[in-house]
């Protein structure tokens, strides 16, 4: 017999179903899920709650709602659900719809939440940037060498702070505005008490170890996969800086020796970013691929992730086997996909740190 749809109108269902989250319809709230979830306690029926606002298409309510940032799509209460309305997979969608209708500037949520239609346009335009850089000759090979020594012989490391720290400040904005919307939306109506500072080390120590995560029982495995990830991207921001220190302090000359302190926390980044990946990767499209659907959303921003981890490591290698021409092609294809990370990091699944820590500072200064 089909489930009954109760969706307020056409335009909701389709939107809702575009995101994964077509199955609340389903919902009859016996509270299942509710009794399953570690996160739900006896004044909190968490995700039904969220589940029966989400049929009522009372999305702009649930924007303000700290509840659905919890939630780590672990599939308890899917794996549980007599009507297999799936409400970790509904929750995911309500997460990039907030996402999208927080976000600073608005159009540029949008083009990164409709990624199943965009995406060629999100990862080819910082590629031809780069690509138009080297027809126009601001960037290019030195002449008569067959193979690149070092990448800043191509790219020199001036323009790359020139490009990536106009954008990363751009970003730090975007999100900062994006993340005062959803504070104040939280806040709207509640009591909070503390301090935030302080209740926001307690988030992060949490954070740092995926603690909460470890509450999940059906798919354990994306708690590793996210915390091999989470720290492979510190490493690498930290070995990031640690490269400038070395050029502009030591005068150390590039490209490091594999050997050197920095290189091998670089190199173990890269390796815990490659298994974290992998791990994700196998989780949501092999063996938990029946408990948990993967929206263009969810799609999009893997492909940029794996795409960024790919390339970093097949650039590494590259200029000692291909053809400077070769190696100079691949290393612009590496920049725009680190581009399109940058500047989609305020709208994509990166938010969810964002919004996931005020969610549980909220909570913490709420008392709850």
């Amino acid at each position: 017999m089909a489930a009954p749809q109760i969706l307020p109108s056409p335009a909701v269902r389709g939107e809702l179903a575009q995101r994964g989250a077509g199955t609340v319809a389903r919902c009859y709230q016996c509270a299942t899920c509710s009794s399953v979830c570690a996160l739900s306690t006896p004044g909190i029926p968490f995700p039904r709650k969220q589940m029966l606002l989400a049929q009522w298409g009372l999305v702009d309510q649930l924007s303000g709602d700290p509840a659905i940032w919890l939630c780590h799509q672990c599939a308890d209460c899917s794996d549980r659900c007599p009507r297999e309305a799936r409400p970790g997979d509904v929750l995911q969608g309500l997460r990039s719809k907030v996402v999208e209708a927080l976000a600073f500037p608005g159009f540029i949520g949008k083009l990164v939440g409709k990624a199943r239609v965009t995406w060629p346009l999100l990862l080819l335009v910082p590629w031809l940037f780069w690509l138009l850089l080297w027809a126009a000759g601001v960037i290019s090979l030195p002449a008569g060498e067959s193979h690149l020594h070092a990448y800043e012989d191509f790219v020199p490391h001036g323009l790359l702070y020139l490009v990536y720290f106009p954008v990363a400040g751009w970003v730090t904005l975007a999100a900062a505005i994006s993340g005062v919307r959803l504070w104040k939306k939280m806040g709207e109506g509640v009591r909070r008490e503390g301090s935030f500072v302080s209740s926001l080390a307690g988030v992060v120590a949490d954070i740092l170890g995926h603690k909460s995560f470890g509450s999940c029982e059906t798919v354990q495995t994306r708690r590793w996969g996210h915390f091999l990830l989470f720290w492979g991207f510190v490493g690498a921001a930290v070995s990031s800086g640690l490269l400038v220190f070395a050029i502009y302090v030591q005068g150390a000359e590039m490209p490091l020796p594999q050997a050197h302190p920095f290189k091998i926390l670089g190199n173990l980044s890269a390796v815990a970013l490659v298994v974290g990946g992998v791990m994700l990767f196998v989780s949501r499209f092999g063996s938990h691929r029946a408990r948990i659907k993967s929206s263009a959303f969810d799609i999009f921003f893997l492909s940029v992730v794996a795409l960024v981890i790919v390339t970093g490591i097949v650039i590494e290698g590259a200029r000692y086997v291909l053809p400077a021409t070769g190696a100079a092609a691949l290393y612009t294809v590496h920049l725009g996909v680190v581009l399109t990370l940058f500047l989609t990091f305020p709208y994509s699944k990166f938010a969810h740190m964002l919004y996931r820590t005020l969610a549980l500072v909220h909570q913490r200064m709420k008392g709850d």
